[in-house]
């Protein structure tokens, strides 16, 4: 019933999209000047409504300074211009009649007063930015935003979901794809989780949620490229700004960092720096029945985060007006301490009788340093050609040394009764060298784009561990001790087109990427029967693949009545298993407990089509459908007595999902509101009985977000997400998640500074909770952590904070032509 329901709320939508009068419709024509005479270039031009001012089509005048609304509907207009430097200026009413083309007196604009040798740029970005391929979320003008790292901002954007193990997933699919500032990251699941909660709010700028990639992007990701962009400052002069920023939940958290800038006619210099430290507690549950036998975990899990240092620094160097070179060094250093501590106990099920009580009071000490690389080069003529080239280098350096004792007690004396105590040290170096270059130039009225891309990445994970028995010294474990060394090089090329026609815009593409990966473990096994002498053998397991793919990607958008645009898009991508998911250690959480990679692990295939409908530049609605082949799981199994987590692909998964948003304002208030909901189907079959998976799922997530001006320098938000319940990996059934948060901010110092207070999960409703019921066994989970959270933020701008007009203009035409060469449409909404 719930699937028929969303399948008549998407017919709804396409009956809607389809439905419009059919009417002969006309051309504007105009000229924007100054007082002398002379075109004003990247002038934004608005046609508004007589009867009620709402707005009804948006242009740039060109650099003579004339432009062109075109598909105008007959009846009463007026135009209002707007320039940097100048002041706001609006034509007389006048009439526009069927199947004629009208053009409109010159507007003149006034200079406004100067300031200085510039203008001062007081305007804010919305909140939230819909686009005909993705959705922005632009964190640095959030007040509750302010103390969150990036796992916790990726968890409050719409449409994306965090399981209790990180793993992320947008809009009901895994396999999200995460870029840094364009570049995807080799990193995965905690190695992933633990990168971006190094990252603070601070450094964000802002999140893009890239459902439908061009060809230009790489293919990975099923459910698309969450692209997280690092602030960079492009201020004439030199300028900077500090922070500081205190955060308590249960404990306390101190984050702080200065960035600083130089900007003239011939070059950029920019570095940034920001440290964090802090104490997070989490609390987590597991109640699992296997067999005859109950195991009863409750867990305490403090990580200290002793420092983490984010870095970046870089120059580019304006060769002329087409050609700029630059070089960019970022990094992050961080080390963290993980203490586990609490009973696990272990119940016969017949009588309820406590058997035993294990103790695995574990420390896990982690140290992370990540260095990148990178040379560019562009060469851009404004509305021609284009090329950029990027040569990088970046290795991730992992060092963890893991520390469990298990001990036993008597379930009814509590006497002691053994110990098996293992210690493991686990490096890892992953080195990562790509090339890449991209050409756009015009071509048969449209814009063509080639390019290629060569990655390599080369992973060595080395895994020794020691036991020791009781009171016992310790002795090296062969068996257990291995080392995974892993390396891929995709070589990539692709070709894009688009172009605009009277009415609808068209892009089509095409990528082709060859895969060679090979993955190396080496180690040693047992032969010898059980209790006999060990007798060791090497272990040498080899897994070599060689693969070539073509990922065809398009979309048409239907745009004669801007007021009522509508598209479709379709895609074919991949999701490759990462070295982590290939790599067989055992990693264990205690004697019960562990997880292992799987070698045989193959690649995900999702092939997508959508229908995308925009109403009045703000009504936003996406229906989706993708067919997901060998999707990845992560599958719970059980050895014994043993239970433990790891990838497998199961056979299909069927998605359908649908997206709406809405932004509103009026005076002090605004708001933006998105609702994501999808239906969604696994099948997969593991030999049958309980190991056969066939779930149909129905889920909604809902995200809004409030923000109020409350004038004299004052603002607030109130924002909150739900997520209903929901199945994550193909197994776990989740109940719902949600939170409330709340926040003030203040103008101080002349407008340079800025005080910001918020409270996350004001009602402490965060949570998660879910059951598991496969291979025989079942289970409870609960997790909770320190959500709630009193937030205050300090940050002070320094130096010249003006942009001269004549480069601010330049790059408003550049940006105008590259949105609507790349995506046919769209409109920022939200926001004051």
């Amino acid at each position: 019933m719930k699937l028929k329901q969303l399948l008549l709320i998407a017919a709804v939508t396409l009956l809607t999209a389809f439905h419009s009068k059919a009417q002969t419709l006309s051309k504007i024509t105009g000229q924007v000047k100054d007082n002398s005479g002379k075109g004003i270039g990247a002038a934004t031009v608005v046609l508004h409504n007589a009867k009620d001012s709402s707005l009804s089509k948006t242009a740039v005048s060109n650099s003579s300074g004339d432009y062109e609304l075109v598909s105008v509907k007959p009846g009463r207009y007026f135009i209002r211009t707007t320039a940097t430097g100048m002041q706001r200026a609006a034509s007389a009413v006048f009439e526009v009649k069927e199947n004629e083309n009208t053009t409109v007196p010159a507007i003149t604009m006034t200079a406004a007063p100067k300031v200085l040798q510039g203008v001062t740029v007081t305007s804010q970005k919305p909140i939230v930015e819909v686009k005909a391929d993705k959705m922005i979320v632009n964190v640095e003008g959030t007040i509750n935003a302010v103390g969150n790292d990036g796992l916790e901002l990726l968890r409050k954007s719409p449409g994306v979901m965090i399981d209790k193990d990180d793993n992320i997933s947008l809009s009901g699919k895994n396999g999200v794809q995460i870029y840094i500032d364009g570049k995807p990251s080799p990193l995965s699941g905690s190695d992933l989780a633990a990168y971006l909660k190094s990252l603070q709010s601070s450094q964000i700028e802002s999140i893009e949620l890239i459902t439908n990639p061009s060809a230009k992007y790489e293919a990975a990701g099923n459910a698309g490229i969450i692209n997280i962009k690092l602030k960079k400052d492009k201020t004439i002069g030199t300028n900077g700004s500090v922070n500081a920023g205190y955060n308590i939940g249960t404990y306390a958290k101190y984050n702080g960092g200065i960035s600083l800038n130089h900007r003239n006619k011939k070059m950029n210099l920019f570095g940034s720096y920001n440290y964090n430290q802090g104490l997070n507690e989490s609390n987590f549950s597991l109640y699992r029945i296997q067999g005859d036998t109950i195991f009863d975990q409750k867990s305490r899990i403090a990580q200290k985060n002793k420092y983490g240092h984010n870095f970046k620094t870089g120059v580019d160097f304006f060769i002329n007006k087409k050609s700029t070179f630059g070089i960019v060094v970022n990094g992050n250093v961080a080390s963290s301490d993980i203490v586990t501590e609490g009973p696990m106990k272990i119940i016969y099920k017949p009588t309820g009788a406590v058997n035993r009580l294990l103790l695995a009071n574990g420390d896990n000490d982690t140290k992370r340093s990540n260095v990148n690389f990178n040379m560019n080069y562009r060469y851009a003529v404004t509305g021609g050609s284009e090329l950029n080239l990027d040569a990088d280098y970046g290795f991730f350096d992992l060092r963890t040394h893991q520390l469990q004792p298990n001990d036993y007690y008597d379930g009814v004396t509590n006497a002691k009764l053994n110990s098996n105590t293992y210690r493991t040290v686990s490096p890892t170096n992953i080195d990562i060298f790509a090339l890449k270059g991209d050409y756009e130039q015009n071509f048969k009225k449209g814009r063509l784009g080639y390019g290629g891309k060569i990655g390599y990445v080369s992973t060595d994970n080395d895994f020794v561990r020691w036991n020791i028995i009781n009171a016992n010294p310790e002795v090296y474990d062969t068996t257990s001790s291995n080392r995974f060394r892993y390396k891929e090089n995709i070589n990539a090329g692709y070709v894009n087109f688009n172009k605009a026609y009277k009415g609808f815009f068209i892009q089509v593409g095409l990528r082709v990427e060859n895969t060679s990966s090979k993955g190396r473990t080496t180690g040693f096994k047992n032969i010898a029967a059980p209790n006999a002498k060990p007798v060791y053998v090497p272990l040498d397991t080899t897994v070599d693949r060689n693969y070539t793919d073509f990922f065809p990607s398009g979309a048409i958008t239907f745009n004669k009545n801007p007021m009522k645009q509508f598209g479709f898009t379709f895609s074919r991508r991949i999701d490759r298993p990462a070295y982590q998911d290939l790599n067989p250690f055992e990693f264990k959480i205690n004697d019960y407990t562990y997880m292992k990679g799987n070698t045989q692990l193959r690649p995900q295939y999702t092939n997508s089509v959508g229908f995308t409908y925009t109403y009045k530049y703000r009504l936003n609605t996406a229906l989706n459908y993708s067919h997901v082949k060998d999707i990845f799981a992560q599958i719970p199994d059980t050895l014994g007595s043993k239970s433990y987590l790891t990838k497998k692909n199961l056979a299909t998964q069927d998605i359908v999902s649908l997206n709406v948003s809405y932004p509103f304002q009026k005076k002090w208030y605004s708001f933006f509101a998105n609702l994501n909901s999808y239906y969604s189907k696994y099948k997969a079959d593991y030999g049958g009985g309980d190991r056969k998976i066939n779930l149909d799922v129905v889920a909604v997530s809902f995200f809004m977000q409030n923000s109020f001006n409350l004038g004299k320098g004052y603002k607030a938000e109130l924002s909150g997400f739900y997520n209903s319940p929901a199945v994550y990996q193909g197994t776990i059934k989740a109940r719902a998640l949600y939170s409330v948060d709340g926040g003030i901010q203040k103008t101080i110092l002349k407008g340079m500074g800025n005080l910001k207070a918020s409270v996350s999960d004001m009602f402490r409703l965060m949570r998660f909770k879910g059951t598991l019921d496969y291979t025989g066994q079942h289970s409870d989970v609960l997790a909770r952590w320190e959500s709630r959270q009193f937030k205050l933020n300090f940050s002070y701008r320094f130096g010249n904070s003006q942009v001269k007009a004549a480069r601010q203009r330049k790059e408003a035409v550049e940006e105008e032509n590259k949105r609507s060469q790349s995506s046919g449409g769209g409109m920022g909404v939200g926001g004051n």
